[in-house]
């Protein structure tokens, strides 16, 4: 009798523990990620079918880093979802776009990534704009009934465009000068809190 009693207790948790979100049709959620670096930011997903949401994040950073170090922008990232469950639960791919505005400068390092150089930000500031598109996968873990914690990595395209300052005397040095990044576009680890 213990035994059938403790195999019940098992069963019962294990079956709690099992959670459904797609009865779920809206949330609204946060990148810990950016949390970690000061940046504010929130989004909302909503059901658009069984099986595909639309994400609608921003993020915005508008104040002056210690040491003098300068790390300002505003970004927007919809993605349409497809979810290969449920929606809201488990893998999911998506399509996203971007849009974003910054001013960063004065961020000593020396990463060169996919062709792009960031150690230009040591001595130099820069002001612009960037527009692109990528897609992602992701993975959503439910923790409850209202709470998912969810992973993506999205690869994609940004054309930046920008005005070059040196970081010292302010000295406009390049306008309307422009590049083109390919590489890690979206990067979440996010708290989800579904209605």
């Amino acid at each position: 009798m213990k035994r059938f009693l403790q195999l019940c207790a098992v069963v019962i948790l294990l079956a709690g523990g099992v959670q459904r979100a797609d009865a779920q049709k809206f949330a609204i959620k946060t990148n810990l990620l950016y949390d970690a670096t000061g940046t504010v930011n929130f989004g909302v997903e909503m059901a658009l079918a069984p099986r595909w949401t639309l994400d609608m994040p921003g993020n915005l950073n508008d104040w002056k880093m210690y040491n003098g170090r300068q790390w300002k922008h505003f970004l927007t990232q919809p993605e349409a979802r497809y979810w290969f469950t449920n929606r809201f639960a488990g893998h999911f791919v998506g399509i996203h776009a971007h849009y974003g505005r910054y001013d960063i400068g004065n961020i000593d390092n020396n990463i060169n990534f996919l062709g792009t150089n960031f150690g230009a930000l040591k001595d130099n500031r820069f002001e612009g704009w960037l527009l692109g598109a990528g897609i992602g996968y992701g993975y959503a873990f439910v923790l409850s009934k209202h709470w998912n914690l969810e992973l993506e990595l999205g690869i994609g395209y940004a054309y930046m465009e920008f005005d070059k300052y040196a970081w010292a005397t302010n000295d406009k040095l390049e306008s309307n000068a422009h590049h083109n990044y390919f590489g890690i576009t979206k990067l979440n680890v996010g708290i989800s809190y579904l209605f």
